[in-house]
């Protein structure tokens, strides 16, 4: 494969690098009067690990036919130089990171003031519903001002669903502009798994690799697993599959909250937490790499660090979708009003922020470094495209190659000639199936929905008693002491109520 991939040093600096980096305030000049001074200070949190630092080594020079590109300063730095540039604008940002969705949330309730955040689609929604948003503006949409770069190169098929998802009657693209996105899936060891075994959610009770897999450290994404497993049967059944609602029906099945589901998911969890090597959120990756586990439970972009950083040991490990279905998942930037506040200058530098963002070569930079696949596909700019050849495409010596259409991505056209990949043949269930998901996979894709407070809160229970108290880490002799006190107890509470009623009499 023709991708250079970031070294084990260049990760362990960018996790020094993700929890410390801040920048301090900076007098600016406003954009509607550049002789009168002002200050805005953008304050942005994101994800760890989740934005291009810089400080790429020479030899890491992405070279494509468009231009080299290379991360010489953080992408920070390098908005800053930027916003002024081109605005006249002095723009100081505020960075922080955050480890989960709830993180986060917790964070905004507890007082925690920021202007612009990128959760993932499920709290997206609940803050849309919460009414906690600033919508984002017309001029951000407007496709002629070449420095909107999202509005101009966001995928069509990304786009779609955007629109199409709503919230109280209002799109998620009239607030949220995405960042990254991907799928959930099974990385695996095809020396001990099989990939009939790894193609099912049922992987995750096989006893059969006890203590050789890995689950995900978090209620929504075991939920979505638990439900897979539980409805495998009716999931995979060719009356379901047919079913001209089928999108629908999938998106409700794997959703369903009901009483019995709740309680069916937590003792298969229970049973799955039983049979695990761990929980994890991130360890899985090296776990997999040092062959601690077979298998785990893995988002995509993750998914293709783990492959790049095993075959850097000479390993080849695969990367699966589940038949029954897949999460498909979003994290998008959207402004909170609690920070913008009602300041323009300040919602005019946030958006510029993602439109920065956005733009093809900073794309993927960010691609490289993190991993992820982003939305933008880069509309007449064939930089990304070219960025996924590189990385994915087949050196002319190859023989033992496979065609992998990505129109449906980047142009919105499944058979656009101009977006095919001729890669390795095993590329097609390895990172190039992980970063660019093909649209068969995608057709069994749904999203996890934002649940009610009420729901939350069951479910947060659950998984209290899954993640403290695990009825199947209870050895067999405790159970047997446990039911002789019991009998004790029983035999004696007898005795006392036949001797309280011989001295009645």
């Amino acid at each position: 494969m023709k991708r250079k991939k970031r070294t084990a040093l260049m990760l362990a600096v960018t996790l020094c690098a993700a929890g410390c980096l801040s920048f301090g305030n900076a007098q600016s000049v406003s954009a509607e009067d550049t002789n009168q001074e002002t200050e805005i200070t953008l304050r942005v949190s994101n994800w760890e690990e989740y934005i291009d630092l810089g400080d790429w080594d020479e030899d890491e020079t992405i070279d494509l036919e468009s231009g080299d590109i290379i991360g010489v300063n953080s992408m920070i730095d390098d908005f800053e130089n930027w916003y002024y540039e081109t605005y006249g604008v002095k723009v100081t940002v505020e960075y922080s990171t955050y480890g989960t969705n709830e993180d986060l949330y917790n964070m905004l309730t507890l007082g925690d003031e920021f202007d612009l955040v990128c959760p993932s689609e499920y709290m997206v929604m609940k803050l849309m519903a919460e009414d906690m948003l600033v919508p984002l503006s017309e001029e951000f949409f407007d496709t002629s001002d070449s420095n909107n770069y999202y509005s101009i190169g966001v995928s069509p098929y990304i786009q779609n669903i955007f629109d199409e998802h709503e919230i109280d009657g209002e799109s998620w693209s009239t607030y949220m502009a995405g960042y990254m996105w991907g799928i959930t899936g099974i990385v695996y060891n095809p020396e001990v798994v099989s990939e009939e075994d790894a193609s099912s959610w049922k992987i995750l009770s096989d006893t059969g690799y006890m203590r050789r897999i890995t689950i995900k450290d978090n209620v929504r994404d075991s939920y979505f697993a638990a439900v897979g497993a539980l409805k495998s049967d009716l999931l995979t059944s060719e009356e379901f599959l047919n079913n001209p609602d089928y999108a629908q029906r999938l998106e409700e099945e794997m959703n369903d909250v009901s009483e019995e589901t709740i309680a069916a998911v937590e003792e298969y969890l229970q049973e799955v937490t039983d049979n695990a090597y761990s929980l994890e959120s991130d360890s899985g990756k090296a776990d997999m790499i040092t062959g601690k586990v077979v298998a785990n439970y893995q988002w995509s972009g993750d998914g293709v660090y783990t492959l790049d950083q095993a075959e850097e040991d000479d390993m080849e490990l695969c990367f699966t979708v589940p038949e029954e279905s897949t999460n498909i998942y979003f994290d998008g930037w959207v402004m909170l009003k609690s920070g913008i506040n009602g300041d323009e200058a300040k919602q005019h530098a946030a958006e510029a922020f993602i439109n920065y963002l956005s733009r093809p070569d900073n794309v993927v930079r960010n691609m490289y470094y993190v991993g992820y696949t982003s939305v933008i596909a880069g509309g007449d700019d064939m930089t990304i495209f070219e960025y996924a050849d590189w990385c994915y495409g087949a050196g002319e010596d190859e023989e033992d190659t496979a065609q992998y259409p990505l129109g449906y991505f980047f142009s919105g056209d499944s058979d656009d000639a101009d977006y095919m990949i001729t890669a390795p043949a095993d590329q097609v269930n390895r990172q190039l199936a992980a970063q660019y998901p093909s649209e068969e996979t995608l057709e069994r894709a749904c999203i996890m929905t934002c649940f009610d407070d009420e729901t939350n809160e069951k479910i947060n229970q659950m998984w209290i008693h899954i993640r403290c108290y695990n009825i199947y880490d209870i050895p067999v002799w405790a159970w047997v002491f446990g039911v002789a006190a019991v009998a004790v107890c029983m035999v004696l509470f007898a005795r006392r109520k036949m001797y309280e009623k011989q001295n009645r009499m």
